[in-house]
C-alpha cells in the first residue's frame, strides 16, 4: 500500500482565552478566514451583510483578537508607554512624537496609565499581556525605582525620558536640566532682576530637584541671596503653579520676576498676575521650562526652556527599538543615554526690571 509523505494540517492554536480561532468564526459565520480577517482589520472590501454575520459569530463564539500573537506573526514591533504625567501639554508633546516615529519604524504604540505604586505594576502587567518588546518610560515615573526594577526583573528593555539622574543600567534621553535652569536665571539676572521668585517642580521628580539648584546656584554667582519665602512648592501642575503664584505675589514687595519650574506653572503664574492687575512683563517679569504648546497660547507668550520633547521621544522610540533588535539578535545591548541640547527662547514675558521693581530695603 502506498503511503503519503504528506505532513497532517497543523493545528490552529487559539487566538484567545477562550480559545477560539479565526477559522472558527469562519465556520461558523460559513465565510473564509480570509474574510473573517478583513472584517476584524475594518477592510471596506466586505459587505454589510458579510460583515454582520462574522460580527454575530465573533459575539457567539466570545472571540477577542490575540493582538500579541497577531504582532509576533506580522513581525510588528509592539512599544508600551507608561505613564502619569500631570503636565497635559508635556505628554501631548511626547505622544506627537512617538506616534511618529513608531509609524516610520514600523512599530505600534500602548498606552497604559497608572497613579500609584499598586497600579504602576498592574501597568507594566497589562502591557506584557499585550506582548510589548519595549517600554518608554517618560516623567515621572523615570525617575521610579520599582518602575525601573520591575521592568529590569523581567527582562524588559525600558526606555527612561527626561529623567536628570540616569540610571547607569537604564538607557534614557535627556537635555541637561541644570544648564537649562543655569541659562534662564543667568538671563533673568542679565535684565536686571535681583529679586527672583522661584516654583519648584514636584521634589519626587529629579529634573525638579536640578532647576532649583542651578537657580540657587546662579544667584549665589551673583552674590544674591534666595530667602525661603521667594520659593514656593508646586508639582508640574497648573492648579499647583496657582497657588504657589499667588503665594510669592501677595508678599509686599512681591518680586520683580518670578521663574517656574514648567510652563503650566509658568502659565498659572500670568493668570495669578492678570487677576492682580500686574502688567507683564512691565511689573513682573514671568518665565518657564519645557516650551510645550502652552507657552506660545498665553498671553504674553513665555519666555522658556526648549526641551526637545516630540524629538526626544522619537530618539527614545529608536532606542528601544534598536535594543529590542540587539536582544533578539543575541547581542548585548548596554544602557545608551542620549543628551539632547536645550535653547532658551526669549519672548515677551520677560522685560528689563524697572526702578518701582526694585526692592528699596533687605529681603529677609
Amino acid at each position: 500500500m502506498a503511503t503519503s509523505n504528506k505532513a497532517a494540517p497543523a493545528a490552529h492554536a487559539p487566538d484567545t482565552a477562550s480559545g477560539a480561532t479565526v477559522h472558527d468564526v469562519a465556520r461558523v459565520a460559513g465565510v473564509s478566514a480570509m474574510t473573517v480577517s478583513r472584517v476584524i482589520n475594518g477592510r471596506a472590501s466586505v459587505s454589510t451583510a458579510t460583515r454582520d454575520k462574522v460580527a454575530a459569530a465573533i459575539a457567539s463564539l466570545h472571540y477577542q483578537p490575540n493582538l500579541a500573537a497577531r504582532a509576533a506573526r506580522t513581525g510588528t514591533l509592539r512599544i508600551g508607554l507608561l505613564y502619569s504625567n500631570p503636565s497635559a501639554a508635556f505628554l501631548s508633546e511626547f505622544l506627537v512624537g512617538a506616534m511618529d516615529q513608531c509609524r516610520q519604524g514600523g512599530g505600534q504604540l500602548l498606552l497604559e496609565r497608572c497613579e500609584d505604586l499598586d497600579s504602576q505594576r498592574a501597568g507594566i502587567d497589562c502591557l506584557v499581556a499585550a506582548g510589548v518588546d519595549g517600554i518608554l518610560v517618560p516623567p515621572p515615573l523615570c525617575d521610579s525605582p520599582e518602575v525601573l526594577a520591575q521592568l529590569n526583573q523581567m527582562g524588559i528593555p525600558a526606555i527612561a525620558v527626561a529623567t536628570a539622574r540616569p540610571s547607569p543600567d537604564v538607557s534614557a534621553v535627556r537635555i541637561d536640566d541644570y544648564e537649562g535652569a543655569l541659562a534662564m536665571t543667568r538671563h533673568l539676572l542679565a535684565l536686571g532682576h535681583r529679586d527672583i521668585g522661584f516654583i519648584e517642580g514636584d521634589p519626587a521628580h529629579t529634573p525638579a530637584l536640578l532647576r532649583r539648584q542651578a537657580f540657587e546656584d546662579a544667584m549665589r554667582e551673583a552674590g544674591l541671596p534666595v530667602p525661603p519665602h521667594r520659593v514656593a512648592q508646586g508639582y508640574f501642575t497648573y492648579r499647583s503653579g496657582l497657588d504657589a503664584a499667588r503665594q510669592l505675589l501677595a508678599q509686599k514687595p512681591h518680586p520683580s520676576a518670578i521663574f517656574a519650574s514648567n510652563d503650566d506653572m509658568a502659565a498659572a503664574t500670568l493668570a495669578v498676575a492678570h487677576g492682580m492687575g500686574l502688567h507683564v512683563p512691565a511689573q513682573l517679569s514671568v518665565c518657564g521650562f519645557d516650551d510645550t504648546p502652552v507657552a506660545t497660547t498665553v498671553w504674553p507668550e513665555l519666555t522658556t526652556i526648549h526641551q526637545p520633547i516630540a524629538d526626544m521621544a522619537r530618539a527614545a522610540v529608536n532606542l528601544v527599538i534598536d535594543e529590542i533588535r540587539q536582544r533578539r539578535a543575541g547581542e548585548t545591548a548596554p544602557a545608551t543615554h542620549h543628551l539632547m541640547a536645550f535653547t532658551l527662547m526669549e519672548r515677551a514675558s520677560t522685560g528689563p526690571v524697572t526702578w518701582e521693581q526694585t526692592p528699596h530695603f533687605p529681603l529677609d
